[in-house]
């Protein structure tokens, strides 16, 4: 009686192999896809933040957050919203700063009162409670915290106006500064630090030693 073995024949090898090869190949060629969309909301973050300020000054003549006539400006609007506007404690309103950390959680902050304003001006979506300030400030794509001060967050950096988003992956900072900047990310007008920014100067970190997998800190001047 003849003994037959099973078994694949080196076609049926093939053509599994390449069947493999087009899985992992579609796999990354679809994270490349939602890294780039990543990257492409990243970047119109920084681009639009710098036009609620502008609308804002159109509008009011004030800068959003360091507004010192923000009741009269703002009061029927928050009075329509049901809302209050945050009481700012901040004795520098008027000054052309916005004082605060980005990332503050702190409702009598010009930083976190930005946000308010800008929407309940109609310029900016999203909630204008703030009883919880947290929650209602804005993130990025990632979840991070997105945000704006009149402090350089990272040493030597210059400008009026320093937009910052944290919690961004360093492949995805690496290509931000590459698109809005040099591809430096030491210098420039958009810098990566490491994180957590917690009111002190960061250093930036250079482009060779930032990380894939880590997760930084990317601030653009204007």
């Amino acid at each position: 009686m003849k003994n037959q073995q099973g078994g694949f024949t080196l076609v049926e090898i093939a053509i599994v192999l390449v069947i493999i090869g087009l899985l992992l190949g579609g796999v990354l060629k679809g994270q490349e896809l939602i890294n780039s969309a990543k990257v492409k909301n990243f970047i119109n973050d920084f681009k639009t933040v710098p036009l609620f300020i502008y609308g804002y000054q159109d509008k009011f003549k004030a800068l959003p957050g360091d507004d010192a006539n923000v009741t009269p400006h703002l009061g029927s609007a928050a009075t329509t919203a049901n809302v209050t506007l945050l009481a700012v404690t901040s004795s520098t309103q008027g000054n052309g700063r916005i004082e605060g950390s980005y990332n503050s959680t702190s409702g009598t902050d010009e930083t976190v009162a930005f946000w308010q304003q800008v929407r309940l001006a109609n310029l900016a979506s999203g909630g204008t409670a703030f009883t919880t300030p947290k929650t209602d400030m804005p993130t990025n794509a990632d979840g991070g915290r997105l945000g704006i001060q009149s402090t350089a967050p990272i040493k030597t950096m210059s400008g009026s106006y320093f937009i910052c988003s944290d919690g961004i992956q360093g492949k995805l900072a690496k290509q931000i500064d590459i698109t809005m900047d040099d591809g430096n990310t030491e210098v420039g007008s958009v810098r990566v630090a490491a994180g957590p920014y917690a009111g002190t100067e960061l250093t930036a970190v250079a482009t060779t030693a930032i990380v894939d997998g880590n997760t930084y800190i990317v601030c653009s001047a204007f």
